[in-house]
């Protein structure tokens, strides 16, 4: 029963209890997941999911641009536990959203959701070894405050609220209509109209193909190319595999069979990133045709893997460029004219619509402010434990994914993790877990890439550290020994119970 504190500010215990075991933050692909773990590994653990949105799905259910898809394999975008049984490797948004929706309702996980409610700000007491969380209706100003053991971050990386835009001279003259690709609005029509996408990353040559369809044009303006490979929608290996074998078996063999692919690749781009990137332009050559002027429109000037490569599926963006219905411009923004953008180069490109595909901004923890004992906890500060902790933040885990490979492989380990976390503390009798930093372990910076929406973020990451287990890794295998065996007591974690920190 909710019991009211204030005019504006509501108790909301537990359905059977006034403290939850474990608070989720986040009703998307790696929140659902982390239900799913504690549900079958945790089984008497107490749990709920705040969700600030209406709908289960976060970034599948919140982006409804032309062509929305993964930019990952859902052999290993997909949950470990769920096999995906649709043909299409690279599948459509929609798919995934239904995907998501079918893993929360199969596993009884719906009826923990709180939707509309979002976490404004957590508070850890040592005294009472637990996390008081604000959670603030959406749409209202009504609070409600919840207490929970453990608090599981599962918001993702970037702001639903605010994409990173960029603002550009002459936007006033402009007659057309300016959108931005996270707040698709649905009254707009496309078809006939000349389309300008500023932008060279995963949206942008999703975006491009897909409008092209029913556009009179489309161009891909960008100030500096990106990697771009095709891959077929369809794996023909996993879909023989799963004609003839068990689903389940057939799901596990496709998934370690395209995480050691990208594996390789990966690995191989790093070590000989000249050979990879000729490779790379050599197939881009070969879509094109001998005659398209492939250095300047996709040859980067960083190595592979420095930033994200942009797969296509079945050729669609170079099938489009091939076909004239899409072209790919390579240059600096003057300003906006009222019929388009002029170039640095002096070249005016006209336009009806701009889509604005410049980027994310990165939030961690969902945009909530911290407090340690009384104390502002400032993540930029701390040092990431494995990659999914921070030090001095008692009970708190996070779900962040690869940037080299699918988000989800990680966030199924960092589920895994936090079940054998509270499985040992129960065992043990302790209830506080939090890792401390060593001071002589020189901090670097999270995240290598040199993406624009990780650069600004730099004074919003937290920092990694020299060596295990500060180190966060972008290798699968490694986190799997790490994180999957490796001792949960290690010398680094530290365990109390309630009154004073470890």
């Amino acid at each position: 029963m909710t019991t009211t504190t204030s005019p504006h500010i509501t108790f909301d215990p537990a359905p059977d209890g006034d403290l939850l075991d474990v608070l989720i933050v986040g009703a998307g692909l790696s929140g659902i997941g982390a239900a799913h773990f504690l549900q079958q590994r945790c089984p008497g653990k107490r749990f709920a999911i705040l969700e600030s949105r209406q709908a289960i799905g976060g970034t599948w259910d919140l982006f409804r641009y032309p062509g929305i898809r993964s930019d990952s394999d859902m052999y290993t975008l997909g949950y470990a536990f769920k096999p995906w049984t649709n043909p299409k490797a690279i599948a459509d948004g929609p798919s995934i959203r239904r995907y998501v929706q079918q893993t929360a309702e199969e596993a009884g996980i719906v009826r923990h959701i709180r939707f509309g409610q979002q976490a404004v700000s957590a508070s850890w007491s040592s005294r009472d070894a637990c996390w008081t969380i604000r959670a603030r209706r959406t749409g209202t100003m009504e609070e409600q405050v919840i207490r929970a053991r453990f608090l599981y971050l599962c918001s993702g990386y970037y702001s639903y609220d605010e994409a990173y835009r960029p603002e550009f001279e002459g936007e006033a003259d402009y007659q057309g209509r300016i959108v931005q690709p996270q707040f698709w609005p649905e009254d707009l029509d496309h078809a006939g109209k000349r389309v300008v996408v500023i932008g060279s990353g995963a949206t942008a040559v999703t975006i491009v193909p897909s409008m092209a369809q029913t556009a009179a044009h489309v161009t891909m303006l960008q100030r500096s190319p990106s990697y771009v490979l095709s891959r077929p929608s369809q794996d023909k290996i996993a879909n023989f595999l799963l004609r003839h074998l068990p689903a389940r078996l057939a799901y596990a063999i496709s998934r370690w069979k395209n995480v050691l692919v990208a594996m390789f690749f990966y690995r191989l781009s790093r070590r000989r990133p000249d050979q990879v990137k000729q490779y790379i332009l050599k197939l881009a050559g070969q879509e094109l045709g001998s005659g398209y002027d492939v250095h300047t429109h996709f040859s980067p000037r960083y190595k592979p893997w420095d930033q994200r490569v942009c797969f296509v599926p079945d050729s669609d963006l170079f099938q489009a460029v091939r076909e004239g219905r899409a072209s790919v411009v390579t240059d600096g923004i003057a300003r906006f004219t009222p019929a388009g953008i002029l170039l640095n180069s002096g070249k005016e490109i006209p336009a009806d619509i701009v889509v604005m595909a410049t980027g994310l901004k990165l939030q961690l923890m969902g945009g909530m402010t911290l407090q340690v004992d009384g104390q502002p906890f400032q993540p930029a500060e701390a040092m990431a434990y494995k990659g999914m902790m921070l030090s001095d933040l008692p009970n708190c885990a996070m779900a962040f994914g690869y940037t080299n490979a699918s988000w989800t492989l990680k966030a199924d380990l960092t589920a895994a993790y936090v079940c054998r976390l509270l499985n040992y503390m129960d065992r043990h009798r302790k209830t506080i877990a939090v890792p401390r930093r060593d001071e002589q372990v020189r901090p670097q910076p999270f995240l290598s890439f040199t993406s624009g929406y990780v650069q600004r973020a730099k004074d919003v990451l937290p920092q990694q550290g020299e060596r295990r287990p500060w180190q966060v890794y972008q290798n699968y295998f490694q986190d799997l020994m790490t994180i999957r065996y490796g001792r949960i007591d290690d010398g680094v974690m530290r365990f109390g119970t309630r009154e004073a920190l470890p």
